[in-house]
């Protein structure tokens, strides 16, 4: 950090904001492969916390893409800043008191793990949607599939750049065994506690 920087010390903060709201404040961080069903999923959990009074907000890696991050290319280098900033973005909001639900790739390990060090190990969830390659690039909502596998894209994950599975992810959806709003369902039940501010 730049010695010439004093971040400001605000009188409201993480606390208070929970406090006010009724709930804690967390990063749900979903990832896998492109046409996995993150984002569908992401959406499904946001109307059963929403309309149970939950203040959330989605962050998805199209929306940023296309607006914070549209100057970063697809490389290895620009995916880990892509996702530097998405987990900077997302540890304000959860300071703000929102409940984050980021749907990004996010290919690598360490990217991710570097999300949970920069947000806080209490806060980050890890959500791995498992979807097969074969059933991604069947979906291919969007033709990016094709478009990879005739050479129109490079450092297409899962057919020219590597996705390294979570380890030991807080939760893993089979999206071939339920449906989104099944698996958003289970999930509510799993974070439902975890939301649940530490002083009541």
């Amino acid at each position: 950090m730049n010695n010439n920087l004093f971040p400001y010390r605000h009188h409201i903060g993480y606390v208070d904001r929970n406090q006010r709201n009724g709930h804690r404040s967390i990063v749900v961080w979903f990832t896998g492969l492109s046409g996995s069903g993150k984002t569908t999923i992401a959406n499904a959990l946001e109307e059963i916390l929403f309309e149970r009074g939950y203040h959330t907000y989605i962050l998805d890696g199209d929306t940023l893409r296309n607006g914070l991050n549209n100057d970063l290319d697809f490389s290895k280098e620009g995916r880990k800043e892509n996702i530097r900033r998405a987990g900077e973005v997302a540890k304000l909001f959860t300071d703000a008191g929102i409940v984050v639900l980021a749907s990004f790739i996010s290919p690598y390990s360490d990217d991710r793990t570097w999300v949970k060090q920069c947000v806080g190990e209490d806060f980050f969830y890890e959500i791995y949607v498992d979807t097969p390659l074969e059933v991604c690039e069947a979906r291919d909502p969007r033709g990016l599939y094709s478009k990879a596998r005739a050479g129109e894209l490079s450092d297409f994950t899962g057919i020219s750049a590597p996705y390294e599975e979570p380890v030991a992810p807080f939760f893993i959806v089979k999206t071939l065994q339920e449906t989104p709003q099944e698996a958003a369902q289970r999930l509510f039940k799993e974070l439902k506690p975890l939301l649940k501010n530490n002083n009541e």
